[in-house]
Order: C-alpha cells, then sequence, then structure tokens
C-alpha cells in the first residue's frame, strides 16, 4: 500500500536523510515502518527569511495496518496514491501514402518528431537552421563581433530559442503530458532532479546536449532532420495539404506530405509573411516589449534569502513581480538567476535582447525582462502589423546602438531621471555582447513602454528590497516575450483553411515556454497518428 504525503516541510539546515522521520511523525508512526520512501516534488517555501525550509511531497509504502493508523492521525495532506500509465496512442487506418513532415525543430517539433518516431511514422523535420554544435559556433562568433548569420543564431538552429535560454520547465498547463515532458528530458541527459523540483530548470549547456541526443534516437527509430532548409511554400489541393516548398543551398525542393506539423517559433517573420500571401487565417494577439535589467545577483539572494543568502542549498535567487501602468500590465519576465544577456537578433539591422543562464546559474549578474502590455489596438489590430510594431522598435534600437549590435543601455538611475546623455556604467558590468553603448533608450521605445517600465521599476522596488539599485543596468530592447499572432487552428488542431496542417507552439501562438510547447507538438502528433496507420503495423 501506499500514501502520497504533501508539504513536510524540514529546515533548510536538516540533510535530507531526515525526511523519513519528518515522515513518520507527520503520520504518527515509528519511522521504521516506512517500508519505502521517494520524493515525488520539492520546493523551497523563503517566505520567513528566517526560517527558509524545503517542503517536500513523498511517496511512502507502509503496511495496511500502519497506513489505516495514518490516515486517521494525519488529517490533512495525505491521500491514497493510484499509479498512473498514460494511454498508448490510437493508431488510425488510413494508408500513409507521403511522408509527416514537420517544419522546425524546437520544442515542439522536437517532441512531436520523437512521439512519431518511435510509433513507427518515420517523420522528416526540416529546420531553417544549423545543427546544435554548429549553431553554437555560429552564436559565438556573432557574440564576439562577427557576422550575423540569418538561418543560425539565437532564434533559429536545433532546439530553438528556447536552448539559449534559462532552460525553465515549470508550466501552468495541467495535462499529463508535461510529465513526460520533464521525464524524457531526465532520460536523455537532464539532471534527475527535475522530476521532483517544483521550479525545474536545465540551463542552455545542459539542454544543448539533452537534444541532441533526442535528435540521435529520433534518427534511429527512423526519423530524418534536414537542417538549413528554409520553408518557403505550403501547397494545397482541394483544402487539403498536399506538399511543402523549401530552399536548401540555394535550391528549391518540393517534398510530398499527407500532413505537416507548423512548428516555426515566433522568430519566423518570413513565414508569418508567406502564410499570410497564400491564404491561412491568422489573428492579432496581445504580447508585451520592455528591456532587460541586470543587478548583482548576490543582492537578489540577500533580498529573497535574508541571513540565509548564501547557504549551499539555496542556490541563485528568482523573482516574479508584477504592477501596473495606468491600464497596462507591468511585469517582470524570463527571469534569469545567475545569467546573461544575449543578443537574439536574427536580421539584419536589428538589436534584440534576452536573458540565458547555465545549469549552474553561478554568473554574477540576475537578469529578467520587465515588460509592459501590448494590445492588438497599438498598431491598428491586423494580422501582421504586431511583426511591424516589433520591427520598428528594433531597427530603432539598432541605430541608436550605433551599429554592429551593440545595443543601448544605461543605469537605472538615468534611466528613472529621464537623462539624455547617460553616464558610464558602474557597479554592475553590463553582459550583453558583442557589447553596449550607453544611450537614453526612451529613443527606441514607444513612450507607453518607456513610462510603464519607469513605473514597474519603482513598484517591484517597493517588495523586493533593492531592485532600484543605482547602478543597476537597463538594455533595450525585449520584444520577442511570445509571437504577436496566433495561427488559427479547430477543435482537431488543423488550421482553419488548410486540412493536414497542424500549427503548433509558441509560434502558432499556443504555448509559452518549453514544456507547453512540447506538449502541443506531442498533442498534433497523437491526431496524426488517431487518423493514419503506422507503415511499421
Amino acid at each position: 500500500m501506499a500514501l502520497i504525503v504533501s508539504d513536510i516541510k524540514i529546515p533548510i539546515n536538516e540533510s535530507e536523510e531526515a525526511l523519513r522521520a519528518f515522515t513518520a511523525r507527520r503520520l504518527g508512526v515509528d519511522a521504521r515502518a516506512i517500508r519505502r520512501l521517494r520524493v515525488v516534488r520539492v520546493a523551497l517555501d523563503a517566505r520567513k527569511k528566517n526560517d527558509i525550509r524545503l517542503a517536500y511531497t513523498v511517496l511512502v509504502e507502509l503496511s495496511a495496518r500502519d497506513e489505516a493508523r495514518a490516515m486517521s492521525f494525519a488529517k490533512t495532506g495525505v491521500t491514497a496514491f493510484h499509479s498512473h500509465m498514460r494511454a498508448e496512442p490510437v493508431k488510425g487506418s488510413v494508408r500513409l501514402t507521403a511522408p509527416i513532415v514537420i517544419a522546425g525543430y524546437g520544442p515542439a517539433g522536437i517532441f512531436a518528431a520523437y512521439e512519431l518516431a518511435k510509433n513507427g511514422y518515420k517523420p522528416i523535420v526540416i529546420e531553417r537552421g544549423m545543427p546544435i554544435d554548429r549553431r553554437n559556433r555560429d552564436v559565438e562568433c556573432f557574440f564576439s563581433g562577427g557576422e550575423l548569420n540569418e538561418q543560425s543564431n539565437i532564434m533559429f538552429g536545433e532546439g530553438g530559442a528556447g536552448t539559449f535560454s534559462d532552460g525553465k520547465l515549470t508550466t501552468r498547463i495541467k495535462d499529463e503530458r508535461a510529465d513526460d515532458v520533464i521525464k524524457t528530458l531526465a532520460r536523455f541527459g537532464a539532471p534527475e532532479e527535475i522530476t521532483v523540483a517544483s521550479k525545474p530548470h536545465i540551463g542552455t549547456d545542459v539542454l544543448k546536449a539533452t537534444i541532441k541526443n533526442m535528435r540521435a534516437e529520433t534518427e534511429r527509430l527512423g526519423g530524418r532532420i534536414i537542417f538549413a532548409a528554409r520553408l518557403t511554400g505550403i501547397n494545397s489541393q482541394d483544402g487539403k495539404i498536399k506538399s511543402i516548398s523549401i530552399e536548401r543551398s540555394g535550391e528549391r525542393q518540393t517534398i510530398e506530405c499527407c500532413a505537416c506539423i507548423l512548428a516555426i517559433g515566433q522568430g519566423a517573420r518570413d513565414t508569418y509573411r508567406m502564410l499570410h500571401d497564400i491564404g491561412l487565417e491568422l489573428a492579432p494577439k496581445p504580447f508585451a516589449v520592455g528591456v532587460r535589467i541586470e543587478h548583482p545577483q548576490e543582492l537578489i539572494n540577500k533580498a529573497q534569502y535574508g541571513e540565509h543568502f548564501a547557504h549551499p542549498r539555496l542556490g541563485a535567487a528568482e523573482y516574479r513581480l508584477a504592477e501596473k501602468s495606468g491600464a497596462r500590465g507591468v511585469y517582470t519576465f524570463c527571469m534569469c538567476p545567475g545569467g546573461s544577456v544575449v543578443a537574439s537578433s536574427s536580421a539584419f539591422g536589428e538589436v534584440v535582447t534576452n536573458g540565458m543562464s547555465n545549469y549552474a546559474r553561478d554568473g554574477e549578474n540576475a537578469n529578467a525582462a520587465i515588460v509592459v502590455a501590448v494590445e492588438p489596438s497599438d498598431w491598428g489590430g491586423d494580422a501582421m502589423g504586431g511583426i511591424e510594431f516589433q520591427e520598428r522598435i528594433e531597427r530603432a534600437a539598432y541605430r541608436l546602438g550605433g551599429g554592429d549590435y551593440y545595443a543601448p543601455a544605461e543605469r537605472t538611475v538615468d534611466f528613472i531621471k529621464r537623462e539624455h546623455h547617460p553616464k558610464a556604467f558602474s557597479g554592475v558590468r553590463p553582459t550583453y555582447r558583442p557589447g553596449v553603448r550607453a544611450k537614453n533608450i526612451y529613443d527606441c521605445l514607444p513612450e507607453f513602454v518607456s513610462n510603464g517600465v519607469r513605473e514597474g521599476i519603482v513598484g517591484f522596488a517597493r517588495r523586493l528590497r533593492g531592485f532600484d539599485m543605482p547602478e543597476s543596468v537597463i538594455t533595450a530592447p525585449e520584444t520577442r516575450t511570445s509571437a504577436p499572432l496566433r495561427i488559427c487552428r479547430n477543435e482537431l488542431g488543423e488550421a482553419t483553411r488548410m486540412k493536414g496542417l497542424y500549427p503548433v507552439g509558441e509560434g502558432a501562438g499556443y504555448a509559452g515556454g518549453i514544456v507547453s510547447a512540447a506538449v502541443d507538438g506531442m498533442r498534433a502528433a497523437e491526431r496524426i497518428m488517431a487518423l493514419y496507420a503506422s507503415p511499421n503495423d
């Protein structure tokens, strides 16, 4: 017999070996009565800075007699454990007369391809960018002042934009597939602790190796991944997809397909324009725009953990803050403890920032986006206007930074005061590469965004001590928080104006992170499998 026991709180100075004794006390049984104990989830409770604790959820096996005693003794937080296995995917009966194609190899495309391959469907994946090792070299070259590769950068390539991020695996969606995503990542090289952490993260360094391992397995199972292949067209007949057109090494090719999972990511603006031109239904959606702010990580640790800020079990502290600027929301986004601000440009003459951390989160600075809500009414409400809104800001930032992809940045004190000639940086060293130039970043942002960020900083400082640190650094702009449009789909997951085309993930406007995008890709794979018979069956 087994029980799930939740919210067992242990002081951070107690070792995990004490967990059995704390659990037994909670259940009113002798510690020797616990036959087996397994950690299911562990979270940090730092609400009381003088009494920080780890909160565990555990699976406990007892005898039937001890279980009955424990259930009557512990009035709350104890439930019977019922094992549950996710059902095998349903397979259809329609014969495949052409391959299943996946466009894009970010989280949605990776997990869609893996699901199809392990069930015998041998998908073909096209990815405009490069494999992770080559992509790494291209990104490092750009960071070091080299030329931007428009097809292989922070946004494009194996793993998608999420590869160069903090690698957060938290999600708000309630879907059993989310656990499968976490377990799959652990199976392919991510730390086992992500399966129990309440706020799991994988970090850029570990994620790169993990997705490479997943690709190898997908290929072993019969999947085919074609890199440096840009989607240029989608061709249909009688309202159903017939083939896709790609460009590779300057040559155009056509690939016949029965179905296509469209996992393009939110940076593929040329693809959005192609979809608009062929008449797919696209709808504008809200997103957010702002800046990146950097503080010393030690300042954030002290603000969040108090006297325990250096405790080895706590690691780099996080935060998540929200305010209002008039009727608009202002909030922190994609906080990267111990990380760096990175150049996320994917087109010539545009500057874009994002945040990235390695697994250890051991960098000198913490950074996060401070973003202000943007509504379709801010650009006129047409489907493509959000992209143009982003591009105007990114081009203005490029010009303000002086070219060469240097980003405009300034100290927080100068930003708050709206100094026209910001002073040199001191106290906090900007991490953005290839570099920053001290500029008045109001000159590249819409007025409502600049004002919202300023009001947000003042409000956040009331809840997180030191957030308005004068020497902290603000770098602009953060424009790609989410897709500015949605590729409309029906209840079957197909594009509303083309059968057999399955828009998924962040680029389609249906996900907001690594896990939710992966789950969306898995759902599309399952829908296709439910229609078509496996070639192996």
